[in-house]
């Protein structure tokens, strides 16, 4: 599905595109899938910063992922750019820092209404960021995990009662 023919464009934001934002791009991408919505729907993650640029995700992420059916290994890292404010409609950033990020390039001011902490849609918000698991051991990533799927859940059902689409509840 290409950006142009999705009528809704959703975007989700880390600092280096490996492993919260490519998690939060694979498990929103199933949910968009399994309720019939991906012609609809475009899904696609972004790094505030170019270190990962090209590189698939983080191992440990694409492993946690996998082991609750998501793929997300055909993945690559990009960074954010100033023309993702007007091409998403939807632009999740994972944390505060990659928030503030984002915004700053909003130089008009016009577009940061597209701009949210993913987390405020998690049931169980928490301090509304979602921890980067990057120096962390396994459980790390499968906390994210857990966390990025309910997430993903309510944020893709708000979504959906926003524009009307029939969805399988």
């Amino acid at each position: 599905m290409s950006k142009e023919s999705s009528s809704i464009r959703v975007l989700f934001v880390c600092l280096g595109n490996i492993c919260r934002s490519p998690l939060a791009d694979g498990v929103f991408d199933s949910i968009v899938h399994e309720h019939g919505q991906s012609e609809k729907i475009f899904v696609d993650s972004a790094g505030t910063s170019g270190w990962h640029v090209g590189d698939p995700p983080d191992k440990r992420m694409r492993q946690a992922a996998a082991q609750h059916g998501v793929s997300i290994g055909h993945l690559e890292g990009r960074q954010f750019v100033k023309a993702d404010l007007e091409t998403f409609d939807y632009i999740f950033a994972m944390d505060k820092s990659n928030l503030d990020d984002i915004l700053a390039l909003d130089a008009t001011g016009t577009l940061g209404h597209k701009v949210r902490l993913f987390r405020e849609f998690d049931p169980e918000p928490g301090d509304y960021q979602v921890p980067d698991p990057y120096y962390g051991g396994p459980e790390g990533f499968e906390e994210v995990f857990q966390m990025v799927e309910r997430t993903a859940r309510m944020l893709f059902h708000r979504i959906a009662e926003e524009h009307q689409l029939s969805v399988k509840y």
